[in-house]
């Protein structure tokens, strides 16, 4: 049987047999939630994706006797490079059957592309930005994903470290009980808090209110709370503009905690969603005709589990019990709708300052991931 790998153009019939190949891979599986097909076409088109002003990429798909059996990106984003002073390209959106000769082949025309712009290393599953799913699922395949994270079949890594591929950094994920009240020692941090800094926290009872006044400022403040992050990539105005139409829009305001100094600056922030995973998979990551259906009772209906998107501080502020101030906030609100568990999604780690904030809370290190690095 011979395998066979194609350059795939960026037009939408194309990547939708791409995006629909890394779908139809998880057929039968109950832990896998399908990514909503317009959005990753959109993703992967230079005409949708403002990531593209400052990045080059190219998709691969592998085919066994002209049957789908692999896809894989490579994405150079000079914004990132031009930061580390690093000739890096990444990988992402990749999938692939059980079959060594086809990741042999994937990663070959992957690798070979980077080698021919100058790279000297690949590191992944990384995506354009942070916006985008990266890290690859080492731990906890027995666990249902998010719409934030990747999931892959067990046998994913040992393809890729046979592949000469090492570990770069892993990142951990936590399900957590949601209590009834803030812990005493959480309120106690977050009075403190907002005294000594005479830090407030705003509600909304409008979208277009809360992208009018903060939805730049939002995303700015992105930009300074992750900065040092590892492979993080600053979102362009464009970019911010973008994401604020983009999901914004969607958010449910009781699910999300601003807090702001005398002044009304922003100094934090925590967004959170309800849990689309189980919606994503009636739906089969399709809006049409009746997947936006799902997607809109796990909006708005009964739902148990509650997804932290991001939480960000702005540095100066960060390890002064804002962070407390954000969730004696935002737990009365998860308490009223009825949340029962918290996924704290991809936290870095070696990110203590971070992980210490669960330390109140019953919880559990249910899943980690993992980037790898190989020198070309």
């Amino acid at each position: 049987m011979s395998v066979e790998v194609k350059i795939i153009d960026q037009s939408k019939k194309s990547l939708r047999e791409y995006v629909q190949f890394g779908i139809d891979l998880y057929n039968g599986n109950s832990c896998f939630v399908p990514p909503l097909i317009s959005d990753e076409i959109e993703t992967l088109m230079p005409d949708s994706n403002p990531a593209f002003e400052y990045c080059e990429a190219c998709s691969f798909m592998a085919f066994r006797d002209g049957a789908p059996a692999g896809r894989i990106t490579a994405i150079i984003n000079r914004c990132v490079n031009e930061r580390t002073g690093k000739a890096q390209a990444r990988f992402g959106f990749v999938d692939f059957i059980d079959d060594t000769e086809v990741t042999d082949a994937l990663f070959l025309a992957a690798e070979n592309w980077a080698r021919s712009r100058g790279m000297k290393e690949m590191i992944g599953p990384m995506g354009f930005t942070d916006m985008d799913h990266e890290g690859m699922l080492i731990d906890g395949f027995d666990e249902m994903g998010t719409m934030a994270t990747i999931y892959n079949y067990p046998y994913y890594p040992g393809h890729i470290e046979r592949l000469g591929y090492s570990k770069d950094t892993d990142w951990v994920e936590y399900r957590i009980a949601v209590p009834d009240s803030v812990p005493d020692k959480f309120m106690r941090i977050a009075d403190i808090a907002r005294r000594k800094y005479n830090l407030r926290t705003l509600s909304f009872k409008s979208r277009k209110k809360l992208k009018d006044q903060y939805g730049n400022a939002l995303f700015e403040l992105i930009n300074q709370a992750y900065d040092k992050l590892y492979g993080y990539s600053p979102l362009s105005p464009k970019q911010i503009q973008y994401y604020i139409a983009k999901y914004l829009g969607i958010l449910r305001l009781d699910c999300i905690s601003v807090i702001v100094d005398a002044d009304n600056n922003l100094v934090g922030a925590g967004i959170s969603i309800p849990s689309l995973s189980l919606a994503l998979r009636k739906s089969k990551g399709k809006l049409l005709p009746f997947g936006w259906i799902h997607l809109l009772k796990a909006l708005k209906g009964k739902n148990d589990v509650v997804d932290l998107l991001l939480v960000a501080i702005k540095p100066e502020y960060q390890s002064k019990g804002v962070n407390a101030l954000l969730f004696a906030d935002l737990i009365p609100a998860f308490s009223k709708i009825g949340f029962k568990f918290a996924e704290s999604n991809l936290e870095l780690e070696d990110n203590a300052s971070v992980q210490l904030q669960w330390q109140y809370f019953p919880r559990r290190l249910h899943r980690r991931r993992r980037a790898y690095r190989k020198s070309l």
